[in-house]
Order: C-alpha cells, then sequence, then structure tokens
C-alpha cells in the first residue's frame, strides 16, 4: 500500500527512494512538510471561494495545466530529464487519470455541494480507502487495526452527513459521494502504482501526471463550462495565482524535497496537517461551521488515517 497520501493528489515515488533517509536532513524534510501541508490545507478555502468566479472543472484543472509546466521548468533547472520510457506511458497515463483528473475534478464538483471543511476532511481519507484496496490488489492482510481504520473513516462520513442534527441531510449526498468516489479512485490509483510503479524520478513523474491527468479535465472545462475570465475579480486572480504557484508548483516541489529526507510513513502522519489546517481556515475565512458534526468528523478522520498509515 502507498502510504504517501495527502489530501491533496501526489504521484508515487519510484521504489528507489530510501526507506531511512539520513539524520542531518531530517529538520529540513520536517520543514518542507509543513510547508506542504500548510500550503494544501489553506487550499480547501482558496478553492471554495474561486467556486463564485469559475465553475467546478475549470477551477481545479486549470492551475494545475500551469503548475505542470512551472514544474518542468524547476526539472529542467536541475539538469534532470522529462523522457518517459516508451514502456511507462499506459501506466503514467492511468496513474494521471485516477489520482489527478479524477481526484481534481471530482472534488471541484464537491465543493459545489459541500462545505470546504467537510470536503477537506473527505478527501484526507485516501490512505484508509487504500488499506481496503491493498487486500485484494497486493495481497497484504486486512487487520484488526487495518478494520478500525475503515470503520473510523465510515463514521466520520457518518457525521458529516448527519450535519447539525441526528436526522440525515440528503443535500448533502451529492457532494459526500463526489468526495468519496474521488477519494476511493485515487486510492486505486496509489494502490496500482505501488504494484506496478512508473520508474521515473519522482519530479519527472509530477509533471507529467500532474499536466496528463488536469488536461483533459481542464479542456472539457473550457468547452463545455464557458467561464468567463474577464468577469475575475482582482481576488479572484490573486487566488487562482495561488494555486498555481503555491498549491501546485511550491506544494509539490517542497513534497518531494520533504520525502528525500524523511520516512514514508513520517510523511504520511505529517500530511495529517492538511485537513485541519483545512477546517480551521474554513472557519476563518469563510464562516463555514465548526460544530461538534465538523470536530467529531475530523478526530475520527485523523485518527483512521493515522492508524492506516501505521498499521
Amino acid at each position: 500500500m502507498d502510504r504517501r497520501t495527502p489530501g491533496e493528489p501526489i504521484v508515487a515515488p519510484p521504489p528507489t527512494l530510501p526507506t531511512e533517509p539520513p539524520p542531518e536532513g531530517r529538520m529540513a524534510g520536517y520543514g518542507l512538510l509543513l510547508i506542504t501541508t500548510l500550503i494544501w490545507g489553506i487550499n480547501w478555502p482558496v478553492a471554495k471561494y474561486l467556486l463564485h468566479e469559475l465553475p467546478p472543472l475549470t477551477m481545479r484543472t486549470l492551475p494545475g495545466v500551469f503548475s505542470a509546466m512551472m514544474l518542468a521548468g524547476l526539472v529542467l533547472a536541475k539538469r534532470q530529464s522529462l523522457r518517459v520510457p516508451r514502456s511507462e506511458w499506459g501506466r503514467l497515463f492511468l496513474y494521471a487519470l485516477l489520482m489527478v483528473g479524477a481526484w481534481m475534478g471530482l472534488m471541484g464538483l464537491s465543493l459545489v455541494h459541500l462545505p470546504a471543511s467537510e470536503t477537506a476532511i473527505l478527501g484526507a481519507t485516501i490512505p484508509v480507502w487504500a488499506v481496503g484496496l491493498a487486500w485484494p490488489f497486493l495481497g497484504e492482510r486486512l487487520s484488526m487495526l487495518r478494520i478500525v481504520a475503515i470503520a473510523m473513516a465510515v463514521g466520520g462520513v457518518v457525521l458529516l452527513m448527519g450535519g447539525d442534527s441526528i436526522s440525515v441531510s440528503w443535500d448533502k449526498l451529492p457532494g459526500i459521494l463526489y468526495a468519496l468516489l474521488a477519494a476511493l479512485l485515487f486510492a486505486l490509483g496509489a494502490v496500482l502504482s505501488k504494484r506496478r510503479p512508473v520508474t521515473v524520478r519522482p519530479l519527472t513523474g509530477a509533471v507529467w501526471q500532474i499536466g496528463l491527468g488536469c488536461f483533459p479535465v481542464a479542456l472539457t472545462g473550457l468547452l463545455f463550462e464557458h467561464p468567463h475570465f474577464g468577469g475575475m475579480s482582482t481576488l479572484g486572480w490573486a487566488l487562482f495565482g495561488f494555486c498555481i504557484v503555491f498549491q501546485g508548483a511550491i506544494g509539490y516541489a517542497c513534497w518531494f524535497a520533504a520525502l528525500e529526507r524523511l520516512p514514508a510513513s513520517t510523511a504520511a502522519i505529517g500530511t495529517l496537517i492538511v485537513p485541519v489546517t483545512g477546517v480551521v481556515a474554513s472557519a476563518i475565512s469563510l464562516g463555514e461551521p465548526l460544530g461538534l458534526p465538523q470536530i467529531g468528523a475530523l478526530l475520527l478522520t485523523v485518527t483512521g488515517v493515522a492508524i492506516a498509515a501505521r498499521s
């Protein structure tokens, strides 16, 4: 099972990544990991606000196209190659579709129906679903701890479904289904990439997976959603730029740099900051509710992900 999945989508590093990084790089790794998780957490309310100015598919994936271009420039600046062996393209495109295209598009649709805080919590369940999928695809035993992790994630979903009362909030159902499908498809991509990894450098893989995943969805949005860029506000353009530069380029660059300095399990646990930051930032910036259902769902999800990452 891939244990390196945060609340925002990543691409699986190749199997040559060291499991025991040198101690002298640990502190730098923690700093880079903190930057990544804070950026990705803050991006949830940013994306929710941008829905007032752009339709969901365009808003979520068009910045990713530009982010891929920026990361490509970084790869070339480091004198690394963007070349991918011909035999790897099929897997690369499949993983891009599952872990980037489906994730970005479906989460954008989920934000239409759910507060950003609740979408962030549901997105953070990826490692839990990966635990379940690792059993049939990788032959990993479904231990009691892993069953508990899945049960806690399901409990978090039930709490969010109930809203502020015991009765079920059916108006949230489409958003919950979109988010869970996005998390499930991402987890499937992570498990498949663990079974048959793409043997390219991590940053090169990120460039191609982000680009290949975002471009077709962004093109679909431009053709069918008819976004009006001329009507965007100054703040809207600033947040659009944030998604390109910070959430995409800087976030991924820091993430892969952190993976080079930290054990994978440590990085996985560290990404629990993402939903926490997303919930708090959404409450502060958007005035979204932060009551017992949201706090309870956050605690259940974070604990379940921690168990899944360690089991």
